[in-house]
């Protein structure tokens, strides 16, 4: 299950992210996308780099430490010839995303 907190971006960091991306927008409120946990970091994906492998991800700790942060994709795939890859960034805490979606599909069987 994905974590619940969301954070709006701020208009200067919305900004820079434009500047850093080539994405035209940028959305005013992400999601964290890691897996269910109320401590610690908080990470919701803005857009592509730019860059090959990389995202432009909004970091948040508690309610005034937010930032930008570049980050290399995470490399791991689901097991199996077309496994789904991670959607998250290399070294992410808890399970990858492909995982999470297993662990709804079987809770609702």
């Amino acid at each position: 299950m994905r974590c619940v907190h969301w954070r709006g971006v701020p208009l200067d960091l919305a900004r820079e992210a434009r500047e850093k991306s080539a994405a035209p927008c940028i959305d005013r409120a992400v999601q964290c996308q890691l897996s269910a946990h109320d401590e610690g970091e908080h990470f919701g994906l803005l857009a592509d780099a730019g860059t090959y492998g990389t995202a432009l991800w909004l970091r948040w700790r508690g309610p005034d430490e937010t930032e930008l942060a570049v980050l290399p994709d995470c490399p791991v795939a689901a097991p199996g010839p077309d496994g789904e890859g991670c959607c998250l960034f290399a070294d992410h805490i808890a399970q990858h995303t492909w995982e999470d979606a297993l662990e709804e599909v079987s809770c609702t069987s």
